[in-house]
Parts: C-alpha cells; structure tokens; sequence
C-alpha cells in the first residue's frame, strides 16, 4: 500500500480489504477468472494483493492483453459510468485477493465518503493517462522499447513507494500479448536485456534500474528514437 493512503484519516485500507455490507473479499487461484467479456457489469473490484491481467477476445476468437494490473489497482470500474456488459476478461494472473463492490454500494460510498471518493476519481484519472501513455507506446515505440516499458511497470517503477522489481513467473506469450509481438522477439530482447546487465531472467525476472535509466535517455542500445507509426515490427 502506498504512503499517500496511509497519510489520509480515512483508513481506506481497512476499508477495502475487508467484507462489509456490499463488500465481498475473494481470493482467486492463479490462472482463475474473476469476470468473463460479456457477464453483467455489476461490481468495481479493487485488488488487495497480487496481479489481474485484463483481455479482450475479438469476434475471430483473437485474444490482446489490455492491462496488467497490480496492488492498490481498481478494475470494473466502467459499470459505475453505465458499462452493462463487460467489454473484456479479468483474469489473475497471480494469486491474489480482490474486494468486489457492487454497483449500488460503490455509489452510496463515494456520496458518503468524500476521502475514498478522491481516492477513487484519482486512480480514474490516473488510469486514463495510463491508457492515453499506452496508445503513444503502440502507436510510435518499437516492440523492444515497449517491452522494456511493460518490465519496468510491471515492476512499479514509476508508483509512489519503493518498485519491487522482482517480477512473478510471466510467460514470454503473455509478454508478447501485452505489447503486440511475438514470443520469439520477446526472447530476443529479454536475453538482450540480460546480456546488457538491465535484468537476471532465470525462471522469475529482476528488473535493475539500470533498465528504467536506459529508457528514459533514450539509449540507442534499446530501439531507437520515436518514428512513425507502425503496426509491427
């Protein structure tokens, strides 16, 4: 939990991390779905530990991973602002535990508690500059930059607090999912990173800050500078 949530005298961790009226804390298995495209959009979900992977599945049956998310993250938030279906898949990709919080009780709490109400237009706005920075990355980085991007939030470089830059077991498919490559190419740039000293990758992946460093120079040893748009490379 980061520092800025402990700071405020609403205790929002107690407050989300615990089953109370229409609050319901789960814990899901690794690989386990939370939601499936297409069920109600009925709950908000706020992950209490671990890590959910969002997808969405095209009428071809093509799946894309839209987001990784983390600890202290929200997902399913579009029910609050109309959504009835959902428009993807939430998966854990970890072990985890998550808070549901179905779509008349998150309204009542954000009439009720102005301190989670901040809170919580915070992380919608902090979300959409995420996706805005994530269209910017597909659309103008190349597949190695957008790799080592993904590593370096995937390991909370760039929150508040302390990055934890040994990431959970994530396959190089999953890797490739995220940032529209292929596997093979996730290979040859992960044994790169390795061989460059900006990560160890035996089984678990460590990110050293040398990686976020590299990244934000603009390192001629990673991809290179932003060009046109391009769909694959």
């Amino acid at each position: 939990m980061n520092s800025k949530k402990r700071e405020l005298p609403f205790d929002l961790d107690a407050f989300l991390s615990k089953s109370d009226g229409g609050k319901t804390v789960t814990k899901y298995a690794k690989n386990q779905i939370i939601y499936q495209q297409g069920d109600p959009g009925d709950a908000v979900f706020y992950i209490v530990a671990g890590k959910v992977k969002l997808t969405v599945t095209s009428e071809q049956g093509k799946e894309a991973v839209i987001a990784i998310l983390t600890a202290d993250d929200f997902f399913g938030e579009a029910c609050a602002n109309g959504e009835i279906l959902r428009l993807s898949t939430a998966t854990a990709l970890t072990a985890c535990t998550c808070t549901r919080i179905t779509k008349a009780a998150i309204a009542s709490i954000i009439h009720d508690e102005p301190v989670f109400a901040e809170f919580f237009i915070s992380h919608l706005l902090a979300r959409n500059s995420h996706i805005q920075a994530d269209l910017v990355d597909q659309l103008f980085n190349s597949s190695e930059r957008r790799l080592a991007r993904t590593l370096l939030l995937l390991a909370n470089f760039g929150k508040e607090g302390e990055p934890e830059p040994v990431i959970a077991k994530i396959t190089q498919s999953t890797l490739a999912e995220i940032i529209g490559t292929t596997r093979s190419r996730v290979n040859f740039f992960m044994n790169k990173f390795r061989r460059l000293g900006l990560i160890d990758y035996n089984g678990q992946i460590e990110v050293h800050r040398s990686l976020l460093n590299m990244v934000l120079h603009e390192s001629p040893e990673i991809g290179g500078s932003a060009r046109q748009p391009r769909r694959s490379d």
